[in-house]
């Protein structure tokens, strides 16, 4: 069998629906479901079992496993009750991989391209713990995420145990199906597709950073299926383990997000830009680029979406249709 912790969220559902297509029927979720509707990200899939967080470590004993996919996470980066976040990010990540490690069981992890900061000290995936040393998350999420991967790369530094196969991974601005259940954490796009639909006017930000255009704040925006490609490589490649960045490598703005989805739908942009609330204004990120030569150098080929090419297929299978799951 297969576990993929947070399999009911956004990129974990996306990763069993493609373990599905690939004939893997023997999949185990561990997710809370919730009251946000996730359970119909897993609708159309054939699973073993969902079981609750609380009764994982429990359930795991005395079992064998292919691999577990470790996605499950507190992810909203305005999340603010640091004793649960540290608890879900840090000590579940910690257990899991003690026990692939004593069952010698392929370990993957999503970390975060919050880890990183405001990335005055760029985006590379050095896992060295000299080069990790020098990051500083602005948000509890991002240090909840920094504090295991150097977890893991201490383990590293010293030679101790580790699974035979393990694999960080550092996700950017990953957008897609199954993202419904997030609210504010949703991708603007999903966020304000119905606006963009119906003709109404979609709400960007304005810049409060000299040089900076209204609108024109960059991410390294990813569509799922390309982030799900790479997990699904590594699962078919054991030799490969580290830490890696898990974005396109090239930066757009929100403004060029938005303007695509218009594209896609055909119709005209209407656009206009409002202040940044005061609040997350001394926390927000103006620019986020990948550097993928790492997971380039480890073989993975697959490649990445162009930004319209990805949103004009997220309109078009998901957005735009009464069913908007996959």
């Amino acid at each position: 069998m297969l576990l993929v912790t947070g399999g009911a969220g956004f990129i974990g559902s996306n990763v069993v629906a493609a373990l599905n297509d690939a004939g893997r029927s023997d999949v185990v979720v561990c997710d809370f479901l919730g009251n946000e509707g996730k359970w119909r990200n897993l609708a159309k899939r054939q699973l073993v079992d969902i079981v609750p967080p609380a009764e994982l470590m429990d359930w795991l004993k005395g079992r064998k496993l292919d691999a577990v996919i470790h996605l499950g996470a507190i992810s909203a980066t305005t999340a603010t009750d640091g004793d649960l976040v540290f608890e879900t990010n840090f000590r579940l990540s910690t257990r899991l991989l003690d026990w692939c490690t004593a069952g010698a069981v392929p370990f993957i992890y999503a970390s975060s391209a919050a880890t990183y900061g405001d990335g005055e000290t760029g985006f590379d995936d050095d896992a060295s713990l000299p080069a990790l040393k020098k990051l500083r998350p602005m948000n509890l999420y991002g240090w909840s995420k920094h504090m295991f991967d150097l977890a893991v790369a201490g383990r590293v530094a010293n030679g101790d145990p580790l699974p035979p196969q393990w694999a960080g991974l550092k996700f950017f601005n990953v957008f897609g199906p199954n993202e419904y259940h997030k609210g504010s954490m949703m991708s603007v796009l999903a966020r304000r597709f119905d606006d963009v639909k119906a003709g109404r006017v979609v709400q960007l930000f304005k810049s409060h950073r000299e040089g900076i255009a209204d609108g024109d704040q960059r991410r390294d925006f990813i569509y799922v299926d390309d982030v799900v490609r790479v997990v699904m490589w590594l699962l078919a490649t054991p030799s490969v383990s580290g830490l890696f960045n898990v974005g396109t490598g090239k930066a757009r703005s929100f403004r060029d997000l938005m303007l695509a989805a218009y594209a896609a739908l055909g119709t005209r942009p209407n656009i206009e830009y409002i202040d940044m609330p005061e609040q997350i204004r001394g926390a927000y990120q103006y620019f986020t680029q990948s550097e993928v030569d790492r997971l380039h150098r480890a073989g993975y080929n697959g490649g990445f979406t162009t930004l319209e090419d990805a949103v004009k297929a997220y309109v078009g299978d998901y957005l735009d249709r009464p069913d908007r799951f996959r």
